[in-house]
């Protein structure tokens, strides 16, 4: 199958109109929220401030025509991607797409934002390659199977991220067909992300997806200028396919292209965490809005996963049962669920909980597990729930989270969280930012649109 060619063809030729308003305008949404996490993580996150050391001390923080939101300069493409990139995806509450297991604006908007800056880009053609960057890593994700990806260590949002982040680019830079697969090609050697970041609470993870960014728009860069890339960057003998998956499904690649919109299918989080919590999150709330628990009722908590979830969030048990830095937090289910239960709730502020005794020690009665009946299916986010409170057993199944296509939260709901991100850090630009998001269609010109 010419599925390296087919995407560039896809990438290139698709047409803004031939694009559903429907998906369009679910882009725009995704990109709101995606830029609450850019400003407040700009602000607060603990790793935001040795990216920008790294980069001002190589030289490579140099002024540009780019905007990261949240910080007062302007910088060159290249680096505003990166940090765009960077600090969207370091509050983990970014958007995720269920049957690719990834993020799929973390890497596509900041390479497409970038772009769109550097060559003074309306908001429609913005928002129309963010769409082509989404439908190509979401897909290109699919094709890799995400439980063999994962089962070999690499992280899809920073891998198929890369080829998204270069079509999105690409396509703005006005590539032909022909260039776009060289962009790919470069791509393919560019693509990288460890899942060794889980041993010891590291900020690979936010960096590697800040990379991905970066390194999609320097491949269709590249590209751009004549570079000669590798065909076959997928479907290859060597291709990322089949290197970086031992059960590739390249037909999950072009399924549908062009009439079934992957965008739609993007969900947004309610809880700044790994997505194989949410579910069980969503469960804990429930019971105990139904039932009235404090933490002291609850006796257990017995936590079902798919196997994906299990090695992310709940393996080895004994360590996450201690989290104690934020991603390690980000990546335990036993400390999610006693945030959800100390405090009806799971915002980023409540990472104020890490070493919190009461919340170690909920933690602690929190075991996590395989469960079969969650293998094999489409989306696998879900969770069962067996508690024992007050000596009682209450058994509760959550087949997806909160925030999937079908529970997606409408534009009041989105600029919710938006502003509950950016309250706190904004000096008073909130509305502004908010007000600009909501109107990013009908900006004839994205240079400074979000400064």
């Amino acid at each position: 199958m010419a599925i390296t060619q087919t995407l560039a063809e896809f990438s290139v030729r698709t047409d803004r109109a031939q694009i559903p308003a429907q998906v369009t305008a679910r882009a725009a949404s995704l990109m709101t929220d995606f830029t609450g996490s850019i400003i407040r993580a700009a602000a607060d996150s603990d790793s935001s401030p040795a990216i920008l050391a790294m980069l001002d001390r190589l030289g490579l923080a140099a002024e540009g025509p780019c905007t990261v939101p949240g910080l007062q300069r302007r910088f060159a493409p290249g680096a505003a991607a990166l940090l765009n990139g960077a600090f969207g995806h370091s509050l983990d509450f970014d958007d995720t797409h269920a049957d690719s297991s990834l993020h799929p604006s973390a890497p596509v908007i900041p390479a497409a934002l970038a772009v769109a800056e550097m060559t003074e880009a309306s908001g429609a053609d913005l928002l129309a390659a963010i769409v082509i960057g989404f439908e190509v890593c979401c897909r290109i994700g699919m094709a890799l199977d995400p439980t063999s990806h994962y089962a070999r260590g690499f992280h899809p949002t920073a891998t198929a991220g890369t080829f998204g982040a270069a079509a999105a680019a690409g396509r703005l830079l006005k590539l032909t067909p022909e260039q776009t697969v060289s962009g790919f090609g470069v791509a393919a050697s560019q693509a990288s992300g460890s899942l060794q970041f889980l041993q010891n609470g590291a900020w690979n993870k936010r960096y590697q997806v800040g990379e991905a960014a970066m390194k999609g728009l320097m491949a269709a860069t590249l590209a751009a200028e004549g570079f000669l890339g590798a065909t076959e960057a997928l479907e290859g003998k060597h291709g990322f396919l089949n290197a970086y998956s031992d059960l590739p499904m390249p037909e999950r690649a072009v399924e549908g292209l062009g009439s079934v919109w992957e965008t739609l299918r993007i969900g947004v989080k309610h809880y700044p965490a790994c997505r194989y919590t949410h579910a069980a999150v969503d469960g804990l709330l429930a019971l105990k809005r139904d039932h009235g628990w404090t933490a002291s009722d609850i006796d257990r908590i017995r936590v079902g996963l798919h196997r994906n979830g299990v090695a992310l969030v709940g393996a080895p048990l004994a360590e996450k049962q201690r989290a104690r830095s934020i991603v390690e937090g980000q990546f335990s289910m036993p400390f999610a669920a006693a945030v959800a239960v100390l405090r009806d709730r799971f915002g980023w502020d409540d990472y104020d909980l890490l070493g919190n005794a009461e919340a170690e020690a909920l933690a602690g009665r929190v075991e996590v597990v395989q469960d079969d009946s969650l293998e094999g299916l489409r989306h696998p986010f879900g969770a069962v729930l067996d508690v024992t409170a007050q000596g009682q057993p209450f058994h509760l199944r959550i087949p997806d989270p909160s925030g999937e296509p079908e529970t997606f939260p409408d534009d009041g709901q989105i600029a919710q969280k938006f502003l509950s991100l950016t309250a706190p850090v904004g000096n008073g630009a909130e509305q502004l930012w908010l007000a600009r998001l909501g109107s990013v269609a009908e900006a004839p010109n994205m240079r400074g649109y979000l400064a």
